[in-house]
């Protein structure tokens, strides 16, 4: 669907047209119409393709990647709401580039713009509505890096919702809570931090080399400057989920080795006292201290002395 945002006719600085849910012969048409490169448009049409920035002659050409996750998935991280039998490979789908991140395409230069995606992208509304008819953007260039900062604005939402998920399971964590499936939730964490991560990395060079005009260089400076700190905040939430994996498996290793402790304990203090057991459960007739009166109390005793002699070595050495 190709629709007319801005046009010069009506009053616009220049013209912008946007195309959603772009079929070939669209395409064909508008690169025919406006000169476009046909290797740039066959781009348009890959949905996995990275964020990439091109100069060629008479126009830029850009992709950048928006996060917009196709299910509603992606509002909790918990596999209960993955089916038993194919939650991890639900968790592994879900987490992939063209579920998590949706892709812009521009095509401008001083006289147009042309933005192609295929899923809806709310924001285009909203940059005509308070930016361009509010004369705030009067270049395609300066549409771009407003359009830019929306995209990395939706990193910045989901990299808030991410640390408070990361900071509500620290926190369970550490007050010995059970969470079931808490290895699956911090391996979805991980994966979907990791995956913006490398977008916001990818896009690095469009930040690099896109341009404006000097009126505009205060928003493509503020848009840099969010850019870097996106990165910095998911590199520190692949370090903390990292972290709290190194936790919860230290925190098991430390109870498996309480549990294996107290049955190390049991046995100890009842080995010797098996031993004594079996030594006169065997059926032999001529045996000491079968026919004594007090044999059978006196090896009571003596297996209670075997019990506290083990006790109180177990203190002395702290074990206990």
């Amino acid at each position: 669907m190709i629709r007319c945002i801005l046009d010069e006719q009506e009053g616009g600085n220049f013209r912008w047209m946007d195309i959603a849910q772009p079929q070939p012969d669209e395409l064909e048409q508008v690169a025919a119409d406006f000169g476009l490169s046909h290797y740039a448009v066959k781009d348009c049409l890959e949905p996995d393709h990275l964020p990439k920035f091109e100069n060629t002659d008479g126009y830029q050409f850009a992709i950048v990647r928006f996060y917009s996750p196709k299910t509603d998935e992606h509002k909790s991280l918990s596999v209960a709401h993955l089916s038993a039998k194919n939650g991890h490979t639900a968790g592994y789908e879900m987490s992939t580039v063209q579920n998590l991140t949706s892709k812009i395409a521009f095509f401008y230069n001083d006289n147009f713009l042309i933005t192609i995606h295929r899923r809806p992208v709310s924001f285009m509304d909203d940059i005509r509505e308070k930016y361009v008819d509010g004369g705030f953007v009067k270049t395609p260039s300066a549409a771009v890096v407003k359009t830019i900062w929306y995209v990395l604005h939706s990193y910045e939402k989901e990299a808030e919702a991410l640390v408070a998920q990361i900071d509500r399971l620290e926190r369970r964590i550490f007050l010995r809570e059970r969470i079931p499936d808490l290895q699956q939730r911090l391996y979805l964490l991980k994966r979907k931090a990791s995956l913006c991560q490398r977008i916001l990395f990818v896009t690095r060079d469009v930040m690099a080399r896109i341009t404006t005009t000097p009126d505009d260089a205060a928003s493509l400076q503020d848009v840099r400057d969010l850019h870097n700190k996106l990165e910095i905040a998911y590199d520190q939430m692949l370090e903390d989920v990292t972290n709290l994996l190194n936790v919860y498996i230290s925190l098991s290793a430390q109870r498996t080795n309480d549990v294996v402790k107290i049955l190390t304990i049991f046995s100890v203090f009842f080995m010797p006292l098996t031993f004594i057991a079996g030594i006169y459960g065997m059926n032999f007739k001529h045996m000491p201290e079968l026919e004594h009166k007090w044999g059978y109390p006196a090896t009571l005793l003596f297996m209670a002395a075997v019990s506290l002699g083990i006790y109180i070595w177990f203190r002395r050495k702290r074990w206990l």
